[in-house]
């Protein structure tokens, strides 16, 4: 009873109020249908007849389709309200494509399930901007590390998926997942536009968004895209993110395509490792949340983060096949980076943007992600193409790189500390 109480994390969870409880509350209910289906996306294609240049293709179509959908977002947020267009957006984004992914049989409907999907940055950004825009600073960072909580902790339940493939088949078990997914995820979308309410800088954009245009509104973002470039704490934040985005675009692709392949492992036992590292992750988030939500001490949790990462792709591209020590260390590695990583790149982005303009300035900084990260999923089935175990070699390049954008973060740019003075104000 003491930890309910005294546990940092504990403590913010119980005094959040609002938009940002019932956003973070019903995460799980993403969570929990998409680490069913998730780990066996890439094989399901496969069993269907697809190849990993087809694979990579579709990843980087759903991608480049973000572009899109990323710098309609803000606008439409704007305009529409964030309640509004997180809940249509999530029918559109991914009630629907479960629907679609359900009933596949070849390339044509994963493409048009990606045609989609690939607008899911719409209700990404109505998402964010209601959970965050009516939160308390000081409770800023464990809401991410509780959304990664509930994210990660939802993995828990992927042997469940597992056993329903060794019970009924990869098809057969996978189109019953996607199916689970459609209603968990549509269940999910009427209890946060029921229990939410439009935030109070919603409001306002909605007032002042009223009576221009769509593309009047889309012309203003030379002014946003001037703020951003000019911004060394969004740069900075960005640039570590990217590095996390392309490995997250790489590795849930190819992972599950390694494992069954060149590992040698059963289709069956994927879940098993997804739940290793999720269970992983959630101690990490528990162990070392209370020490990350100073953001000043930024640089040597991502040092560790990138380097644990590093290592944990190594061992993927040099394992011998079959080997359970090995992977069973690999994905420990990753479970303790990514609780290092991800929190704090998330929280380093968050607070670096300027409240009044959040929906655009987001959905600015989202579009460069994405037409960045964009081509890898491509360029990770090419290598996928030639060696199995290459997109993995990728990863360690870019962790390389993430340590040594740290470096110089830490030596050219004061963001955090001017940031956080500001958030305290």
């Amino acid at each position: 009873m003491s930890l309910l109480t005294t546990h940092p994390l504990m403590k913010s969870l119980f005094e959040l109020k609002g938009n940002p409880r019932v956003t973070v509350l019903t995460e799980v209910m993403f969570g929990i249908p998409y680490n069913l289906f998730a780990p066996f996306f890439s094989v399901y294609m496969i069993a269907l007849g697809m190849n990993d240049q087809q694979i990579g293709s579709i990843a980087s179509l759903g991608l480049v389709l973000q572009v899109f959908s990323a710098l309609l977002s803000g606008v439409l947020v704007d305009k529409f309200g964030r309640r509004l267009s997180l809940f249509i957006g999530d029918l559109v984004c991914w009630s629907i494509p479960c629907l679609i992914w359900a009933v596949a049989q070849d390339i044509r409907y994963f493409a048009a399930a990606a045609a989609m999907n690939g607008l899911w940055r719409i209700s990404h950004t109505a998402w964010t901007c209601l959970m965050v825009e009516d939160a308390e600073e000081r409770h800023l960072v464990h809401i991410w590390t509780w959304i990664m909580i509930f994210a990660v902790s939802s993995a828990f339940f992927a042997p469940i998926g597992g056993w329903f493939v060794n019970r009924y088949g990869l098809i057969p078990a996978v189109r019953g997942l996607f199916i689970f997914g459609f209603v968990v995820l549509t269940a999910k979308a009427i209890i946060l536009y029921i229990y939410s309410h439009e935030t109070v800088r919603g409001v306002q954009r909605m007032q002042e968004t009223k009576h221009r245009s769509i593309p009047e509104l889309l012309g203003e973002y030379r002014t946003v895209f001037f703020e951003v470039l000019h911004s060394k704490p969004i740069l900075a934040a960005l640039s570590l993110m990217i590095i996390t985005n392309i490995y997250t675009t790489v590795s849930g692709s190819f992972w599950g395509v390694l494992f069954t392949t060149k590992l040698g492992f059963a289709d069956s036992d994927i879940s098993i490792y997804v739940a290793l590292r999720s269970i992983v992750m959630t101690a990490g988030f528990f162990l070392l949340g209370p020490s990350l939500t100073n953001i000043r001490n930024y640089r040597m949790p991502l040092w560790v983060g990138f380097g644990a990462f590093f290592a944990s792709q190594a061992l993927l591209v040099f394992m011998p096949p079959q080997s359970i020590l090995w992977l069973s260390l690999s994905v420990i590695l990753e479970g303790v980076a990514a609780a290092f990583v991800n929190p704090m790149a998330e929280s380093l982005l968050a607070v670096s943007m300027d409240s009044h303009e959040r929906a655009r300035v987001t959905a600015m900084v989202y579009v460069a992600l994405i037409l960045v990260i964009s081509p890898f999923g491509w360029i990770a089935g090419q290598l996928s193409a030639i060696d199995r175990s290459l997109p993995f070699a990728l990863n360690m390049v870019l962790f390389a790189i993430g340590a040594g954008l740290v470096w110089w973060i830490g030596r050219t740019i004061t963001f955090v500390q001017s940031t956080q003075e500001e958030a305290q104000k």
